[in-house]
């Protein structure tokens, strides 16, 4: 049902988990895909041959999200190949623990630069195109954190929660203009990100207890719903935060 033939999608953050899950659903659905990726240039090359494995035409850029000269050079790169950009995957992020009395001014500002100005820099750019088309789809990857806060990561819920608000803030803007603009909120997911936690038996057991699915997604999981929100069945749908977390945080 879903054909995205004839698409160019750009995936931040699309060497690993969600990304490279992302990715390849999409090449999946036909669209040519740009993957973008920050340092792992190995693991960026194989989502690029399972992508091209489905038919798909699709190259690899690395660039910083967090530095507006490397976003402008992705999307230089990418038009120059594709000549348009008709879906926008805002996924790059970290998640670094850190308590508030240890957190200083230098990681707090890391993970606002990569997890929200990221997101600002690839929308600002994929606004511009799109708006010149008449069309497109924006998804950013937010997180149950950034609707409820996660102790221990307060930055990283900041950021997060700010995806959020601009999110919808862009949805009523760019609405006018034929995009819409969504995020898919994910709760824990199976992933480099969250390795080191769900490998504590014990700790796994208490999130699965929390989740009323009794289950951690997998990154294809998460893939899913954006290939839905990147297709003509989401058509009528901006300005939403889709809860894609097993039932833990209930919120409209």
């Amino acid at each position: 049902m879903i054909d995205l033939k004839d698409k160019v999608a750009m995936v931040t953050g699309g060497s690993r988990g969600i990304g490279a899950a992302a990715s390849i659903a999409l090449a999946r659905a036909g669209a040519s895909v740009v993957v973008n990726y920050a340092h792992r240039e190995e693991a960026a090359a194989e989502v690029i041959s399972q992508a091209r494995a489905h038919g798909a035409k699709a190259i690899a850029v690395r660039a910083d999200v967090a530095r507006v000269d490397d976003v402008q050079r992705l999307f230089d790169i990418a038009l120059a190949q594709f000549g348009r950009i008709d879906v926008l995957v805002a996924n790059a992020g970290i998640w670094k623990r850190a308590e508030i009395e240890r957190l200083d001014e230098k990681e707090w500002q890391e993970t606002i630069d990569i997890n929200l100005k990221g997101v600002y820099t690839c929308c600002r750019l994929a606004a511009i195109e799109m708006k010149k088309q008449g069309s497109g789809r924006i998804i950013t990857v937010s997180s149950t954190a950034g609707q409820r806060g996660e102790a221990f990561y307060s930055h990283y819920a900041a950021s997060k929660g700010g995806v959020i608000s601009f999110t919808k803030a862009l949805a009523s803007e760019l609405g006018p203009s034929g995009i819409t603009v969504n995020s898919v909120a994910a709760g824990w997911v199976f992933t480099d990100l969250s390795a080191e936690a769900l490998q504590d038996k014990q700790e796994l057991e208490k999130i699965v207890a929390a989740i009323p699915l009794r289950r951690v997604a997998t990154p294809e999981d998460i893939a899913g719903p954006i290939l839905f929100l990147a297709s003509d069945l989401a058509r009528h749908i901006t300005g939403e935060i889709l809860n894609v977390n097993g039932g833990s945080v209930l919120c409209g």
